[in-house]
């Protein structure tokens, strides 16, 4: 049964399924299915509604690539969400990026693998297409029961009902559907419909910026090429001269090429005078290829001035664009949709209208904070890429020409900084760090940073097999503490709050101490972590149980968080 006919079996002309929609989520792509699963997972129904018409096999084989490069902690939400197997297992695994200039290498960058994803951790990062992880999160949707799919359903009217903040009665969502008008209504809406948001707009939220002027040719090729699977970033090649070109290593024999070509760029034309074939060639050298996608692309820099208007969220491409050297963008937007849904499942059963509204106040807090920053580095980035001043480009030049000799001004080469988790330190949900015991290690993970991974030992009896430390945290909340009783203890303190806390002893799920080693700090240390993996507190040995509570009213609405100015 398709998805359309699943969501005619529910209801017709906005019935909805079943059990009323708490959450719209507007718009079926990656961030948008990422945000339902995220939803079903916190136990909170949904119905998606998309624009364009349902997506076959066919669909997911002629789009094009899109974005192609997807971070370690990324992945680790897929895998939360039961989707990332299949990426990880089909995506090509890279953990060098090489920078060259005319030629010669100038910087090189190792990510650490740890133990590698063959073993049980998570690659640093993976190249595989869009359009193969939307196929796998809409497979994932297709088989859970909390959510209902409608494609073909245009967004065209939205209201909030009541006074539009916490104590408003929910949104109501106008479509127009295949067989008529549907007018849903929902606690919440999540805005995940692309850069021409029909959500933003009928907002009426600012989507302010820039757009680069610069174009960009990107083109997908399959053939069998003797170059290692790395990113490998060219400065002014000869086959490019005075530009630049990107160029990754995709599954299927499949290779990303990426090239800086001037303004008014035409790919028809110089496909037809062969000249496109002829630039491929200068890097693919005489053997077979295929031409698989081809686009030209402006970049744009845009963030939403806001990324939550009462109960409507916005997320992804609708609440930002970013030029792409760094990978920020369809990673970033991942991270919105797990962030926004927690938050939702919390506001849902918060103790009342001014905590959850707070609440949901701190998605805008965190992640358009989190939008400002990835701004900041890839605006850097595209100054450095496409300098418009003679300042700017007497900068790079240098810069590059002092790389030749010098291996340290190499790391003054800004090709893209690649994306990372946000840091949540100054959040409101955030408890803040105390002083830092002497015994940490000096990269010991505080308050806001992701908590980090382990490939963990289990004291089971028999065959014990090793498991990811963050696999074993639930859907709620997750106590880490070294001591089975200083969890279960910590666990018990926290009953009655509007969010699941569950208790994980490192003395159980890890004799190794590999977890331990990776926490970085003194036995007795209590983590508090939030279900997307941030720690929400990073408690010091000894003092009550409540204050563990404390930390987690705080970071989930039970407590009205102060919220700060952006």
């Amino acid at each position: 049964m398709s998805s359309r006919d699943r969501s005619q079996e529910r209801g017709r002309e906005g019935a909805g399924p079943q059990r009323p929609p708490r959450v719209i989520v507007v718009g079926a792509g990656p961030v948008g299915l990422t945000a339902a699963l995220a939803l079903a997972r916190a136990r909170v129904p949904c119905t998606v509604l998309e624009a364009e018409d349902e997506r076959g096999a066919a669909y997911f084989r002629s789009t094009g690539s899109k974005a192609i490069c997807f971070q370690r902690d990324v992945l680790d939400v897929f895998e939360r969400l039961g989707a990332g197997a299949r990426i990880v297992a089909e995506g090509t695994t890279w953990t060098t990026a090489r920078t060259y200039y005319r030629g010669r290498e100038v910087r090189t960058v190792t990510f650490p693998s740890g133990a590698g994803a063959g073993e049980g951790l998570l690659p640093p990062w993976i190249n595989i297409s869009q359009a193969r992880v939307e196929e796998e999160l809409l497979a994932a949707v297709a088989a859970e029961p909390g959510i209902d799919l409608r494609f073909g359903h245009r967004v065209v009217g939205l209201a909030q009902e009541g006074d539009g903040g916490g104590g408003a009665d929910g949104v109501r969502v106008v479509a127009q559907a295949p067989d008529g008008t549907a007018a849903l209504h929902a606690d919440y809406v999540v805005g995940a419909d692309g850069p021409r948001s029909a959500v933003r707009e009928l907002l009426g939220v600012g989507f302010p910026g820039e757009s680069f002027g610069d174009r960009f040719l990107i083109c997908d090729i399959r053939a069998d090429l003797p170059f290692p699977n790395e990113r490998r970033f060219h400065f002014d090649p000869e086959w490019n001269p005075g530009r630049q070109v990107l160029v990754h290593q995709c599954p299927d024999s499949t290779w990303r090429i990426d090239w800086q070509v001037p303004d008014g760029f035409d790919l028809e034309a110089e496909r037809r005078a062969g000249a496109l074939d002829a630039r491929i060639r200068r890097i693919v050298g005489d053997g077979d290829y295929t031409l698989v996608w081809s686009s030209v692309y402006r970049f744009h820099e845009r963030c939403a001035e806001r990324l939550r208007v009462g109960r409507v969220l916005l997320a992804g491409d609708a609440a930002h664009l970013y030029a792409p050297f760094g990978a920020r963008g369809l990673n970033s937007g991942v991270q919105d949709a797990e962030n926004l849904a927690w938050k939702i499942a919390c506001a849902l059963r918060a103790p009342g209208p001014a905590a959850a509204d707070a609440l949901m106040e701190t998605y805008h807090a965190e992640r358009w904070a989190a939008a400002q920053e990835n701004l900041r580095v890839t605006g850097d980035t595209m100054r450095f890429l496409v300098p418009h001043t003679d300042e700017d480009r007497r900068r790079r030049r240098d810069v590059l020409e002092r790389a030749l000799e010098d291996p340290e001004a190499g790391d003054r080469i800004d090709s893209g900084r690649l994306a990372e988790p946000f840091r949540y330190a100054d959040s409101p949900l955030t408890t803040p760090a105390g002083p830092v015991p002497p015994q940490a290690r000096p990269e010991a993970p505080v308050p806001g940073d992701i908590c980090p991974d382990a490939l963990c030992t289990p004291a089971a009896g028999g065959a014990r097999e090793r498991v990811r430390l963050r696999a074993l945290l639930g859907p709620g909340f997750t106590v880490l503490a070294e001591r089975e009783a200083d969890a279960a203890a910590a666990a018990r303190a926290c009953r009655g709050l509007p969010a699941d806390v569950a208790p994980v002893a490192l003395e159980r799920i890890d004799v190794s101490g590999a977890a331990a080693d990776a926490l970085g700090h003194p036995p007795g240390t209590l983590f508090a972590v939030r279900p997307d993996a941030h720690l929400c507190a990073v408690l010091p040995p000894g003092g009550p149980p409540e204050r563990v509570r404390a930390a987690i009213e705080r970071a989930c609405g039970a407590r009205t968080p102060a919220v700060r100015g952006r």
